[in-house]
């Protein structure tokens, strides 16, 4: 039972925040850059209005990559994607 208090308070303090490494996620994103560059991203352009919708969203352009990135791999895009375009709140 003492480990419980400190279980939900990570679960807590890393719910709200991208788990990727943003830095990882821009050399991961190279591989991207086959099909569209940046552009995309800009706030005129940007279709994704939420951190979870754009983890969806890379979720979901995930089926085009062969091979596939892992689901770390895509919290590391998506951590660099917030950093550097959306800047999404936690």
């Amino acid at each position: 039972m003492k480990g419980l208090p400190a279980l939900l308070l990570i679960c807590v303090v890393t719910a709200g925040h991208a788990a990727g490494d943003p830095v990882r996620g821009e050399k991961l994103h190279q591989d991207c850059l086959g099909c569209h560059g940046t552009e995309l991203y800009a706030p005129s352009r940007a279709k994704v209005k939420t951190l979870a919708a754009l983890k969806k969203e890379t979720e979901r352009w995930n089926d085009r990559m062969n091979p596939k990135f892992s689901r770390q791999e895509i919290e590391d895009i998506v951590a660099w994607l917030n950093r550097d375009f959306y800047r999404f709140p936690p």
